[in-house]
């Protein structure tokens, strides 16, 4: 079974940046695509970014196309989610997801 634990969440001023992190244990944890969602305060979950198992894919939100970059590093079993020119409307829990299994949250506040 697959574990996975995000960290690097934090308060941050509007145009501000931060780098999440995802870590994955359990077997064959790199052959996977993973992606990141949040869910902001009395809204549904909803998808942020996706990466292929190789990392030639990658998918984004059009809320976060050209501000948000989603990268892996296999050898660490780790995926990155790279979140530059932050706006108050980013604020949410994000959470990692891989297949039915997703990580306990992290929380991102961004200040106007």
């Amino acid at each position: 079974q697959v574990q996975l634990v995000e960290s690097g969440g934090g308060l941050v001023q509007a145009g501000g940046s931060l780098r999440l992190s995802c870590a994955a244990s359990g077997r064959n944890s790199n052959f996977y695509g993973m992606g990141w969602f949040r869910q902001a305060p009395g809204k549904e979950r909803e998808f942020v970014a996706s990466i292929s198992w190789s990392g030639s894919t990658t998918s984004y939100a059009d809320s976060v196309k050209g501000r948000f970059t989603i990268s892996r590093d296999n050898a660490k079993n780790t995926v990155y989610l790279q979140m530059d020119s932050l706006r108050p409307e980013d604020t949410a829990i994000y959470y990692c997801k891989r297949g039915s299994c997703w990580g306990q949250g992290t929380q991102v506040t961004v200040s106007s």
